[in-house]
């Protein structure tokens, strides 16, 4: 990951909407979600957004839609009247009809095709990102950095690279709202995250161009945190590079996770993130199978979610599982 940013990003000033990381309002599970076809990969997310605290907080006080002067198509919209539905409804699941009814704004996909939960995930919280952007008179990096989304999952990497000839060292950052993890070979989260931010050689490709050589050498780079979202989503690649076959493997992940040994700055204090949410994919193959998630809900209970059905279940359960995307809170 080498960005184009040279110099470090700035600390930015919080957004004017104050950002709540615990529930403002405890209450029971909300609705299920009917499965419109093929759509289980976007009820996961749908779901597992909806039990983000500081985002469903945020939605729940309406402050955006208040202000909102955007025509037609607008995600945080749609997500708004989403939360408050699934949350605040007497009915034991719902149609999420409009996210269905819009989907070719949020990205590239048909209710009667199967998707996958990522990239719904991705293209969710980026058609969120361009609803709260359309409110600035400009896109620059700062308003880009600053909006609520942004200020919620959004988080920066340092690419340190280092040319072998020179040991000149040159850092690069770059925003990111998620971690996609390889874990071919690995057995655990921790295990997985170590090997993301260990030194990667390019094994004498000359491929990056050192500003004191003058010419492309071959580099040593490390990626590591250098600022920590409030929520981290972490993707669990479990397409093989080489045969796209599922790897299935167990992978462990722990309820608290310590980023700390994962940052820029390792030697400062903890940095715990607790785990409120797991998306599971069941079945052979990347291209067919099933999405179900486990969340933690506002009253602290998880709940195992499988489109319409929401049902009560332990930790326990919920570690166990074959996990593709974990969602943690700060």
């Amino acid at each position: 990951v080498i960005g184009k940013e040279m110099t470090p990003p700035r600390k930015i000033p919080l957004p004017p909407e104050k950002i709540y990381m615990d529930w403002r309002q405890k209450r029971r599970p909300g609705a299920g979600l009917y499965n419109l076809g093929s759509t289980c990969y976007l009820n996961v997310i749908l779901q597992c957004l909806t039990y983000t605290a500081p985002l469903a907080n945020y939605l729940l006080s309406r402050q955006h839609s208040r202000f909102c002067r955007q025509q037609g198509f607008c995600m945080m919209c749609i997500m708004e009247a989403h939360v408050r539905k699934v949350l605040y409804s007497s009915a034991t699941a719902i149609r999420p009809r409009a996210v269905i009814r819009n989907l070719k704004f949020i990205g590239e996909f048909k209710p009667d095709i199967p998707g996958d939960a990522y990239e719904f995930l991705r293209c969710a919280v980026n058609a969120m990102q361009r609803a709260c952007l359309s409110r600035s008179s400009d896109s620059d990096v700062s308003s880009r950095e600053s909006t609520i989304i942004h200020q919620i999952f959004g988080g920066f990497l340092r690419s340190r690279v280092t040319c072998l000839s020179c040991k000149t060292v040159s850092d690069f950052f770059r925003a990111f709202q998620d971690v996609l993890l390889k874990i071919k070979g690995t057995s655990s989260l921790t295990t997985a995250l170590e090997d993301f931010v260990a030194p990667k050689q390019t094994d004498g490709r000359k491929c990056f161009k050192c500003r004191k050589c003058k010419k492309k050498v071959a580099v040593s780079k490390v990626v590591t945190i250098y600022q920590a979202p409030r929520i981290l989503t972490v993707c669990l690649g479990r397409a093989d590079d080489r045969t796209s076959r599922k790897l299935s493997q167990v992978v462990e992940y722990p309820e608290c996770l310590d980023l700390r040994p994962y940052m820029s700055d390792p030697d400062g204090e903890p940095l715990l993130y607790s785990l409120y949410a797991v998306v599971v994919h069941t079945g052979h193959t990347c291209l067919e199978g099933h999405f179900l998630c486990y969340t933690k809900a506002s009253d602290g209970q998880w709940y195992r979610m499988n489109d319409v059905s929401v049902d009560s279940c332990g930790i326990h359960t919920v570690l166990g599982q074959q996990a593709y995307l974990l969602f943690y809170a700060r």
